[in-house]
């Protein structure tokens, strides 16, 4: 069964199976302000102090907005919306509210607040810490009505002080909330909590930065097998016939790529038992005197295991080149294409046979 009342405007719901209220068609609680709320803050203030207290209020009620905000844009104009906003405020025991201000070139805005808990509560326990979280409703309202990313609230009249009021004034801010969480850090004011939010922090940050370094290396881990992968390609070393392998080389031979280049050969030779190698030039366009020496080192290598080694597929261009800086091929047998030396191979087995 639903009971439902409406009190200035505002619907409240009970339902008496569930034992739950529903205020605005939002589920609700009621409180008691000068015993429960009080305690539940006075609590809090003595695990976390007064500025700790205030900046986390403050951040509560900020965060707090979005039905808030929606309610008010249900209206033509915001001035129509934050009155209507004050009315079910009021209807929820938040006190009554004034906008006493709003300039929206200047983006600042004054509000005023009468009877609000917290000021209940503080008067209560004698204390006066602010109206933190109603000041941080506003600057979140405020914040969207502006289209700025972060306002502060700043409270210029205290209730708990023996003003009439509570008094706000809302701007833009250059500091955020968590920056002066920050700045609480580095002064004498920081509790343990504060120490042990940095010290989460940080732990977060060695986390973020071991997971980021893993994965750091394992795309370093993936560029090494694709450099070893194209490496591979580059070089590629085939087995042609029964103790009889070539390696056509393609583009340009540096240091690093001969220095490769011998040891695949080399290790295939030895691997493979070959008889002769056969190092094919047709996809080389260009050649100097250390690319030249490079291939002569290949051949003397390859000899040095007992393989007979060959040179096919020079281009006219390349045997220009060589002949004009001088590169002695007279120790070498060179043919004319790849053909040529399965051929020659194919003698030297049918003579072994």
């Amino acid at each position: 069964m639903i009971e439902r009342a409406t009190l200035g405007g505002l619907e409240f719901e009970y339902d008496t199976e569930q034992k739950t209220i529903r205020m605005g068609g939002n589920p609700a609680i009621f409180i008691w302000t000068e015993s429960t709320l009080a305690g539940l803050l006075s609590g809090q203030h003595r695990m976390v102090g007064t500025e700790r207290l205030r900046l986390s209020l403050h951040g509560g009620g900020r965060d707090g907005v979005e039905q808030d905000w929606a309610y008010i844009c249900q209206y033509p104009t915001f001035e129509e919306g934050f009155a209507e906003l004050i009315k079910v405020a009021a209807a929820a025991g938040w006190g009554r509210w004034e906008l006493v201000s709003l300039d929206p070139k200047a983006k600042e805005a004054r509000v005023r607040s009468w009877n609000h808990w917290e000021s209940i509560c503080q008067n209560v326990l004698g204390v006066s810490w602010g109206a933190s979280y109603l000041g941080g409703k506003f600057a979140g309202i405020f914040q969207r009505f502006f289209k700025v990313s972060q306002c502060w609230s700043e409270q210029v009249a205290f209730a708990t002080k023996g003003d009439g009021y509570d008094e706000f004034v809302i701007r833009p801010s250059d500091a955020s909330l968590e920056d002066r969480v920050e700045r609480l850090l580095g002064t004498d004011d920081a509790t343990k909590a504060d120490l042990a939010v940095a010290l989460e922090r940080v732990r977060k940050e060695v986390e973020e930065r071991t997971a980021t370094e893993k994965d750091l290396r394992d795309k370093l881990d993936l560029i090494a097998r694709q450099e070893e992968a194209i490496r591979a390609l580059s070089t590629p070393i085939i087995e042609v016939w029964d103790g009889v392998i070539t390696l056509p080389l393609m583009g340009v031979v540096d240091s690093q790529r001969a220095a490769e280049t011998m040891t695949r050969l080399l290790d295939a030779i030895v691997q493979k038992n070959a008889r002769d190698a056969i190092i094919d030039l047709t996809g080389v366009d260009v050649i100097d005197t250390s690319t030249a020496d490079h291939i002569l080192r290949l051949v003397r290598a390859a000899e040095l295991l007992g393989a007979r080694c060959m040179i096919t597929g020079i281009r006219p261009a390349v045997a220009q080149t060589m002949v004009s800086i001088g590169i002695d091929l007279s120790k070498l047998v060179t043919l004319a294409s790849l053909r040529d030396g399965l051929v020659r191979c194919m003698g030297h087995v049918r003579k072994g046979g």
